[in-house]
């Protein structure tokens, strides 16, 4: 089992790493976009650009957010709860979470297909739209694994 979540980690990891470089990448086009347009130079897609990057740096930075726990959590009121009453909620909670994951990657994947088979783009630069909705159905799959692992960890009580 540790195999098992030592490849969720380094997973999320990676995924993270595509997300660091993304950030670096809207980072640098907006400030270059900003100092030429001083001299009446504006990088042309900026804007879409920036969309696209922004897409990818959320998807791609879920996963490995939820594997830290670096999400905002307000259980005071779990707190409460005896030890097994804490364990129940927290896989209650992680199976929704799954069903959602599912259910949003499902239907970003059928999206994407349709962007692919409409074969639409953005207006200005004319990048395709469905590598980012397939990257975004992606990322939520793989939101579903770390969510698995933390159901593994809460039942062995590995869970901190």
């Amino acid at each position: 089992m540790t195999g098992f979540l030592w490849f969720t980690e380094k997973l999320s990891r990676l995924m993270n790493v595509i997300a660091y470089i993304a950030l670096t990448f809207i980072m640098l086009l907006t400030t270059a976009d900003v100092v030429l347009r001083m001299f009446d130079y504006p990088i042309i897609g900026t804007f879409e650009m920036v969309g696209f990057g922004g897409a990818i740096v959320v998807g791609f930075g879920i996963p490995l957010t939820s594997w830290l726990r670096g999400q905002i959590c307000v259980d005071f009121v779990v707190q409460s709860f005896p030890n097994w009453g804490k364990n129940a909620m927290n896989i209650l909670t992680r199976l929704i979470g799954i069903g959602l994951f599912i259910l949003v990657g499902y239907n970003l994947l059928l999206y994407a297909g349709d962007l692919y088979k409409s074969g639409e783009v953005s207006l200005t630069i004319k990048l395709p739209f469905y590598p980012i909705a397939y990257g975004m159905g992606v990322c939520c799959f793989i939101q579903c694994l770390v969510l698995v692992t933390d159901i593994v960890k809460i039942i062995g009580g590995k869970y901190e």
